[in-house]
């Protein structure tokens, strides 16, 4: 690979990832994508670089391009990647479940190309005053105010105690 080759790669791999961690999935797709044809896929570096395209992949939707790049991934040279990617194509090829859709979150893509217009969430004031919590006050009468002797009763045992450990000490 040639020095400028080597460079473009770096910034393509490295736009990518970025990109990819700000949630621009598409826009990374086609930096890692870019990336992949700078370098020796059979390297440990051009074996990172797949297993970030799988994650892409499978960001965008496109979960049999990422399975079928992870299948690949698992004849790669170098151990590391091998074992990576077993892991990530069973977590790939496992059954889905049933959730709710209450459940789910939708999260939009952040590319600037399909963000036309802007968006706004208007919050609306709410006219509403707190309640102040009302102060209850208890009958005394209904309460039993007879001393029933528990805090003498405590104070002497730990008295006992104390002395028998200065006694002992």
């Amino acid at each position: 690979m040639t020095s400028s080759n080597q460079e473009q790669f770096q910034l393509k791999y490295q736009t990518g990832r970025d990109l990819l961690e700000r949630g621009q999935y598409r826009l990374s797709v086609q930096n890692l994508e870019e990336a992949t044809e700078l370098v020796n896929l059979s390297s440990r570096i051009g074996g990172e670089v797949q297993m970030w395209l799988v994650t892409a992949y499978q960001a965008v939707g496109r979960v049999q391009d990422a399975i079928a790049l992870c299948q690949t991934l698992t004849r790669h040279p170098n151990p590391e990647i091998r074992k990576q990617s077993q892991g990530v194509l069973y977590i790939l090829q496992a059954p889905q479940l049933k959730r709710p859709e209450e459940w789910m979150v939708k999260i939009p893509d952040s590319d600037a190309e399909n963000q036309k217009k802007p968006q706004y969430i208007s919050s609306k004031p709410t006219n509403k005053i707190p309640e102040k919590p009302s102060i209850v006050s208890e009958d005394l009468s209904q309460m039993n105010t007879q001393d029933n002797y528990f805090i003498w009763v405590v104070l002497g045992f730990l008295l006992l105690i104390l002395g028998g450990i200065l006694w002992l000490g």
